[in-house]
């Protein structure tokens, strides 16, 4: 799952979902907090289903990232059953929430039917946050070349998150030095749901293609199965790009890896948020 899409907002309140047997599922307790406001959603949610204990009917446990960066099981429902619970919900948000929630439903399954949807929409987003138009048409290309590495890794045996998680790190340390987590620590980005690559530059961008691109071809090449033979893989392609980046270095006595963040554009966007309250 594209974390990128992971996270999906209703008036200012993050809503995280997950793709699960070709649909959309929910975090309960993000609707619960989305429409109540309670500061204790996960209890408020706890005392809902105690009382009406048909509504576990309507969850699935599927794992969630949480706040400090893990994965746990977490009560998620899809639109349909959503909706059910939702109306167990007192809310003048309700009606709205419905509206919403079929709306990024129906978006998904627009997107399945034509891709190009989704890439529109996602341009879109960056757009709107202020990003360069020549670094959106990098960004988007790196997430189809991401995209493409993902679905080879998964075709070739892995299924767990940590482990999509440790081949990354693999390509990232090869290329930059650094892992995901030092990497993000380096360009001062302190949240969680702060995607390094909507913060990389536009050589740190390209060199992570290449280096991902590189690590897709190896391992297509080498018919790598298996984790550790694809950890391996992941090094080899990330060696690749670092050897760019140490060329490129040298000749312009620059390094590549910069501290450039753009948290200003995010910044800026809340700023405006509140001057316009």
């Amino acid at each position: 799952m594209d974390k990128d899409k992971a996270l999906v907002v209703f008036q200012d309140k993050k809503i995280r979902r997950i793709w699960h047997n070709d649909e959309w599922y929910y975090s309960v307790v993000d609707v619960v907090e989305a429409l109540t406001d309670s500061l204790a959603p996960r209890q408020y949610w706890g005392v809902l289903k105690g009382r009406e204990s048909q509504l576990l009917t309507f969850c699935l446990q599927l794992k969630l990232i949480s706040a400090d960066g893990k994965y746990y099981l977490t009560d998620c429902a899809n639109t349909k059953s959503m909706f059910r619970i939702i109306q167990s919900i007192p809310s003048p948000k309700a009606e709205p929430f419905k509206l919403w929630l079929a709306k990024v439903g129906y978006e998904r399954i627009q997107e399945i039917e034509n891709p190009e949807l989704a890439q529109d929409r996602v341009k879109e987003y960056y757009e709107l946050k202020g990003y360069p138009k020549e670094w959106i048409d990098k960004r988007l290309r790196g997430i189809a070349i991401r995209q493409d590495l993902t679905d080879e890794w998964k075709s070739r045996g892995v299924q767990e998150e940590k482990d999509f998680g440790i081949l990354t790190n693999e390509i990232s340390k090869a290329t930059f030095g650094k892992t995901i987590r030092e990497y993000k620590e380096f360009k001062k980005l302190k949240k969680s749901n702060q995607n390094l690559r909507d913060h990389m530059t536009d050589w740190e961008l390209i060199l992570t293609m290449v280096g991902e691109k590189a690590t897709t071809d190896i391992t297509i090449a080498k018919d790598a199965k298996g984790f550790p033979q694809l950890k391996h893989t992941a090094k080899e392609g990330g060696d690749i790009a670092k050897n760019t980046r140490k060329e490129l270095e040298q000749k312009t006595g620059k390094s590549i890896v910069s501290k450039e963040n753009y948290l200003h554009l995010t910044e800026g966007k809340k700023k405006k948020q509140l001057e316009h309250k």
